[in-house]
């Protein structure tokens, strides 16, 4: 079925980082925005005559609360039409065509196994919908991870937040990774380098620890959000690590 187009009025915009603004759009409507965290919206924007090249698709940021408010994070890209719009065109108080929720990028029901949240940059939108979800409705979990690649410091979108999650959410771990920072210019203890080493030092420590009972791997679940190149390759190591590709689950951005 269709989807319907609707409208939404933006209530607030505030910059994240230097090339990243947060969005908070309200359906003029009135009525809730029904979604489930890792789903997205469409936004119709009046940069093209043909239909398909004004659609440009982003992740839902915030977490069901049965309000018509929902938030999404949008970084800005060189040579990018859609955002380039956003960014320079809309203001609070602007309008924009919608159509969403949609996507079955989904936590699993139950949540069984371990959960490994692997994401670059804005991909980081569906798990903190998916973080804040489980917290507020006390959803019974093992142990979930949040890998987040950035650059550097400054990029670690909701950085604050994700600590304070990870203080309240029990099993829930924040494990940001930069990639252009040099660990000696920091008085504090910060991870270096790309998200693989990140769970792949996860993975095979808990491999370890189950040689014993004679299981190979331990039951996870691995979510992936972000660049093509990151993905592409997350999904080659956590097979080399012995999982099951249908234990892969991602959402492709670029």
């Amino acid at each position: 079925m269709i989807q319907p187009w609707q409208t939404g009025k933006v209530i607030r915009i505030e910059n994240a980082t230097a090339m990243t603004r947060r969005f908070w759009i309200e359906l003029v409507s009135g009525e809730p925005f029904h979604f489930q965290p890792g789903q997205f919206v469409t936004l119709d924007l009046p940069i093209h005559e043909k239909p398909s090249k004004r659609w440009r698709s982003y992740s839902i940021a915030s977490w069901p609360d049965g309000s018509p408010v929902f938030e999404l994070v949008i970084v800005l890209l060189e040579g990018g039409a859609g955002t380039k719009y956003l960014f320079e065109e809309i203001r609070t108080g602007s309008e924009l065509i919608l159509r969403g929720p949609q996507g079955s990028f989904l936590l699993p029901d139950p949540v069984e196994k371990d959960l490994f949240l692997i994401c670059t940059g804005t991909g980081i939108a569906p798990f903190r919908s998916m973080a804040h979800h489980i917290l507020n409705h006390n959803l019974a979990h093992r142990d979930i991870y949040l890998i987040f690649g950035c650059r550097l410091l400054g990029d670690a979108l909701y950085q604050k937040e994700m600590e304070e999650l990870a203080l309240n959410l029990t099993g829930f771990q924040y494990l940001p990774v930069f990639s252009r920072e040099v660990p000696e210019n920091h008085k504090h203890l910060i991870r270096t380098g790309y998200v693989h080493s990140v769970y792949e030092e996860i993975c095979k420590k808990k491999k370890n620890q189950l040689a014993d009972s004679g299981e190979t791997t331990s039951p996870a679940s691995f979510y992936l959000c972000g660049w093509k190149n990151m993905i592409d390759e997350a999904r080659k190591r956590i097979a080399d690590l012995g999982f099951d590709r249908k234990a892969i689950h991602l959402e492709l951005y670029g």
